[in-house]
């Protein structure tokens, strides 16, 4: 497949990138500045910003996917974004959103723990009405907001793990993790099947 990736240089982004290329895709990354990613096998990279629908129309022509793991405005950037891909006539979207607003108790986010730490708050809330957002578009694109568990960080390949919707998953222990490289195997398989569009689906142990 050809996969347009945004955010190849963040933590989440740079674990998708390797996965993406292991299984042979050609992928495209697009970044503000590309001398930031080092050239490799099946990698093309060029310049372009997410909220400049100019500098998309050449990475996005042709392409099968697009995955985005951005920071930032993500209000601003999905918006932008999600409006590129219906015109460039794209329509699988895979965009890598938080776990704030999983649910802990029917209509209880995770975000609404008075112990959410304060400084993850404004990222999680501008997460949550990204999904609201996707949720209201009139768009053909079929995008999927894919939710890690509520702790993600690096860890084993295991190659195995839960998916689910709008709960947070928990493993035996009652823990709520998810390793980067799994996580990223669920956004591959995904992006690859074309299956849950329009939906937010969630990996976890």
């Amino acid at each position: 497949m050809k996969i347009v990736l945004f955010g190849a240089t963040g933590n989440i982004g740079r674990v998708i990138l390797d996965e993406a290329l292991a299984r042979g895709h050609a992928v495209t990354a697009v970044a503000r500045d590309p001398s930031k990613i080092a050239a490799r096998d099946g990698l093309r990279v060029v310049k372009g910003d997410v909220t400049d629908a100019a500098s998309l129309a050449s990475p996005l022509d042709g392409a099968d996917a697009v995955i985005a793991s951005l920071n930032g405005d993500v209000r601003s950037q999905s918006k932008a974004l999600l409006a590129a891909l219906d015109s460039a006539g794209v329509r699988r979207f895979a965009w890598v959103g938080g776990a704030g607003s999983l649910e802990t108790a029917p209509g209880v986010r995770v975000i609404d723990d008075p112990n959410f730490p304060e400084a993850w708050k404004a990222n999680a809330t501008a997460q949550a009405e990204v999904l609201d957002a996707f949720r209201a578009a009139d768009t053909r694109v079929d995008w999927t907001y894919v939710s890690p568990s509520k702790l993600i960080a690096p860890g084993e390949r295991k190659g195995s793990f839960r998916v689910g919707g709008d709960q947070v998953l928990k493993d035996a222990n009652g823990e709520s993790f998810i390793s980067t490289a799994d996580f990223a195997i669920g956004v591959l398989d995904r992006i690859e099947k074309g299956d849950a569009p329009k939906k937010r689906v969630t990996f976890g142990y």
